[in-house]
Parts: structure tokens; C-alpha cells; sequence
């Protein structure tokens, strides 16, 4: 039951298999909370929270998807915020 449970997590968050659509989806996020009026720090908790989720509930599909859960893990308050900053400037 373990392996079908870690299958399941894994079809459904594989983000790395979709890049192109995961940074365009974050873009797409990201625009339409500005034009909700949410400052930049705004969005940068809201992507820390996001941050949280992902890094409690999602098991890492990907060497690249390990990694920034591992950064995650032993990242500072501030550390993460600087990561959701450095992940937005991907995507512009």
C-alpha cells in the first residue's frame, strides 16, 4: 500500500516532468494576484507557504525535485523567502 500511496503522490506532483507548464502556471498565479493588488512581499509568503506544503505533502519525483526539498529542510525563515524570491525571477 505504501509504493501505490508514493505512485499517487508522485503522478500528481511531478513538476519537473512539466517545467515548461509549472513555471507558466506560477506566471500565470503570480500575475493575477498583482493585479489583485497582493505586494511582492505578499506573494513571496504566500509562495513560502506554498513552499511548506509541497515540501510536507509531496514526494520528491526527481534528483531535482530531492535537492530542493533538502533546501527546503534545512532553510532558514529567510533563507526561504530568498528561494521563492530567486524561483520568481525564473519565471520572469
Amino acid at each position: 500500500m505504501a509504493t501505490e500511496t508514493m505512485t499517487k503522490c508522485v503522478e500528481k506532483m511531478d513538476f519537473m516532468k512539466d517545467w515548461q507548464n509549472f513555471r507558466k502556471t506560477l506566471h500565470e498565479g503570480i500575475s493575477a494576484a498583482k493585479q489583485f493588488g497582493a505586494s511582492d512581499d505578499e506573494i513571496q509568503e504566500m509562495a513560502v507557504q506554498v513552499g511548506h506544503f509541497l515540501n510536507e505533502k509531496v514526494c520528491p519525483s526527481s534528483k531535482e525535485e530531492e535537492l530542493l526539498k533538502e533546501m527546503w529542510d534545512v532553510s532558514s525563515s529567510d533563507e526561504r523567502k530568498v528561494l521563492a524570491q530567486i524561483l520568481f525571477k525564473m519565471l520572469k
